[in-house]
């Protein structure tokens, strides 16, 4: 294709270059959260009593919205672009924190008083945390059926770190840049990679900048480490206001990656985290918090589904399965019993049958599994089958958070990979599960799993507790 061909296909399909658009549509999101956040702050406190509060003077507040705005633009939530969701959700703590925090401390300075009205803001800060996530992430739905295509970049290369670039920004628009151009010197790359043009000139650079404001460039051609860039490359990429370098570190997917600087030689500095005392202590009180405050709070809905399988299904509510956990330890996993108490005889039988034999290979679960009780079905589906397994956190044999128990079968598929994944404690929930559950393969939850080992944190943590309670009410990949 050439840059006069672009030049018509480009303009009959975007019209904007910026993130401005993007930006103000995500501060109103995050207005309405603030919105909820303090309505439901006053509304619980109104609840309580009645007499304490007026839930209608929340509105007098509203003039503090604003401040929230600028505060979570000084922390990069505008327009958010290419950021991550441990980071994301960082951000809007903190930034909330404080703007909260501000409230809190000039209602005290003014009327030398904790009241009603600051424990309405403090829940409504505890709240907000959930509710601009939920805020977000509805948003960016809005935004992708509406189709609006987010903000032009250009990639240079065509390789197989080009096309993977283009295939992930084309899959996840939340990223906030779509390909709409590739430059590469390589006539065998074609005219088109899934209907995006490529420029067989990656000298451009400045006319492209010049006739359509494209900002962004997408550096994904690592043989550029090793030989250097021409000085026309160079030139052409520099153009761009904004420029992105894939680099060629096959393996490594830490998010909190920190530049090195070796007398003019570039380093990347990371740390195995699971791997400080510090971290592995605040990761295991935060799981005792949460299993044992959230544990209260669901105690009697568990107590009635107990019950409910007692009186359903002969046989015990329980279900303990061995399972491989912290490296290759045997544990006995807890689970609802889901299943008829013959099981394990049962499956036997069926893997005598070819195709039943294939699917229980690739995933080591069935989708139409015969063995499995009607109560046993709603269980799995919305994963309350699995919510015994606070006892084995409690015990301190699984975290809340982390790659998912295996089985002794399951070993050989995860390959050298194993005892590296299974050097921290398995988790009740994982990556691989807010990202596909049981429809992802042995390949990919390596990957998911690799990707939390080198990425955690504790927002990472709370992150993905955010994303499992979306996928179980959704009830997606699970049986």
């Amino acid at each position: 294709m050439t840059l006069n061909e672009f030049d018509i296909w480009y303009r009959a399909r975007y019209r904007q270059t910026s993130s401005a658009l993007l930006a103000v549509i995500l501060g109103l999101s995050d207005l309405l959260g603030v919105m909820l956040s303090f309505g439901t702050g006053f509304f619980l406190v109104n609840l309580y009593d009645l007499s304490v509060i007026n839930f209608k003077s929340f509105v007098g507040y509203w003039p503090y919205l604003p401040i929230f705005i600028i505060i979570f633009q000084i922390f990069r939530l505008y327009p958010g672009i290419s950021l991550a969701p441990a980071e994301e959700l960082k951000n809007f703590t903190i930034a909330s924190l404080i703007a909260h925090g501000g409230i809190i401390i000039s209602r005290f300075i003014e009327d030398r008083e904790f009241d009603a009205i600051s424990a309405a803001f403090i829940i409504s800060f505890i709240v907000s945390c959930y509710i601009l996530l939920v805020c977000r992430s509805c948003t960016h739905s809005f935004l992708k059926r509406i189709k609006l295509k987010g903000i032009p970049a250009v990639i240079f290369g065509s390789g197989p770190a080009g096309t993977m670039i283009v295939d992930r920004l084309l899959a996840n628009r939340k990223m906030g840049y779509v390909p709409v151009l590739i430059l590469d010197d390589d006539p065998a790359s074609g005219d088109f990679y899934r209907e995006i043009p490529i420029i067989h000139d990656t000298g451009l650079g400045y006319e492209i900048v010049k006739r359509f404001n494209i900002k962004m460039a997408i550096i994904a051609m690592p043989e550029l480490e090793r030989t250097g860039a021409s000085w026309p490359l160079k030139k052409s990429i520099t153009s761009f206001r904004y420029n992105v370098l894939i680099s060629d570190f096959s393996g490594i997917s830490n998010i909190w990656m920190s530049v090195r600087d070796f007398d003019g030689v570039l380093g990347l500095a990371a740390s195995h985290r699971l791997k400080m005392p510090w971290n592995l202590k605040i990761k295991r009180f935060v799981d005792l918090f949460i299993v044992i405050f959230g544990g209260s709070l669901i105690l009697p809905f568990l107590l009635f589904i107990a019950l409910l399988i007692k009186a359903t299904t002969p046989g015990p509510v329980l279900y303990k399965h061995n399972r491989l956990g912290l490296n290759g330890k045997t544990i006995g996993v807890y689970k609802f019993r889901s299943m008829v108490i013959d099981a394990e005889e049962r499956l036997k039988k069926m893997l005598e049958d070819p195709k039943i034999r294939e699917e229980w290979e690739i995933c080591h679960k069935l989708k139409d599994d015969p063995r499995i009780t009607p109560i046993g079905r709603f269980l799995r589906r919305t994963s309350l089958d699995e919510f015994p397994q606070i006892i084995n956190v409690l015990k301190g044999e699984m975290s809340l958070v982390g790659p998912r128990p295996v089985t002794e079968d399951e070993v050989k598929k995860y390959g050298d990979d194993f005892n590296r994944i299974f050097s921290v404690k398995p988790g009740m929930t994982g990556l691989w599960q807010v990202s596909g559950r049981s429809d992802t393969d042995y390949r990919d939850r390596v990957i998911y799993d690799t990707y939390y080992l080198q990425s955690w944190s504790l927002w990472l943590d709370l992150w993905v507790l955010y994303k499992t309670s979306g996928v179980v009410l959704k009830g997606k990949g699970a049986y």
